[in-house]
């Protein structure tokens, strides 16, 4: 199939589309698994890849709210903190915790910086304005615990939800602490996702569609934009489109793909890392 190449939404349109064939092309626009090599089996990839790195480096596990997925793993150096790197997971909103994704801890922890790892209250029990508050106060718990800078990263949803953070209508405390924002593959403008299945269980609508997507904000702190060279044209699109609309660093980086894109997060040498280090 040919790949499908988004467009910057203009608004809804005001001649007659059928809504199921708006759904079609947005769902194919924003599939990953499905033109990925072997794209089902990085989830297993993942869990096994966070549990060895637990087993090597057991975390503490903190609560930052009273709801059964309010919490976050916390890994410690073992001297004092350069600062904290907080990495937030992706999966549409709807999709995973924090227990797969340890092991992208390991790139900033062995450069001495403790990293927190939030998991949060998915869709639809939750709307995506309340995991935008929920990660706000994971952060806040762990700023906290963890003195000096604070640096953030995070994938697909995870990159929408830590470009949140930087965008000037949030005001926590621990901003002026905030020294990077490296959103990886993010959804930067969340319009076109009221028109896929998904929003079955996300119940965007156009005032929170609006609200949440950091290209409609301005940032409150230096951003890198990252995204694969081999992902969906829609991801691309999206990462110029917060390139752009915030005057950030774009990198493109070739040959990575959607699932594949975060992996140097685990390396201290790796090239996101060295990004997120600045």
């Amino acid at each position: 199939m040919a790949a499908i190449r988004s467009t910057k939404p203009k608004g809804r349109p005001d001649f007659p589309v059928k809504k199921e064939y708006v759904q079609l092309r947005n769902d194919q626009a924003y599939a990953n698994a499905a033109y990925i090599p072997n794209g089902e089996g990085f989830v297993a990839i993942w869990t096994q890849a966070a549990q060895t790195f637990r087993a090597a480096n057991p975390p503490e596990i903190m609560r930052y709210g009273k709801g059964a997925r309010q919490v976050m793993d916390l890994f410690r150096p073992k001297g004092p903190p350069r600062g904290l790197f907080v990495f937030v997971h992706g999966g549409y909103w709807h999709l995973f915790d924090k227990d797969s994704w340890s092991h992208l801890a390991g790139g900033m922890l062995a450069h001495g910086w403790a990293v927190a790892v939030p998991s949060y209250t998915l869709c639809p029990e939750n709307r995506i304005a309340g995991i935008t508050d929920e990660v706000e106060a994971a952060i806040s718990v762990a700023a906290d615990l963890v003195a000096g800078p604070i640096r953030l990263s995070g994938h697909s949803a995870g990159g929408h939800l830590v470009a949140r953070m930087a965008c000037d209508d949030r005001n926590p405390a621990w901003r002026t602490r905030l020294r990077l924002v490296v959103p990886i593959s993010a959804l930067a403008d969340l319009e076109p996702l009221m028109d896929t299945s998904m929003n079955a269980d996300l119940r965007l609508d156009n005032a929170e569609a609006a609200s949440e997507s950091p290209i409609n904000h301005r940032p409150t702190a230096p951003i890198h934009v990252w995204v694969g060279g081999d992902e969906r044209p829609a991801f691309i699109d999206q990462s110029q489109w917060l390139a752009n609309a915030w005057g950030a660093e774009l990198t493109i980086e070739p040959g990575k793909h959607h699932f594949n894109v975060i992996e140097s997060l685990a390396r201290p040498d790796g090239a996101l890392t060295r990004a997120v280090l600045g």
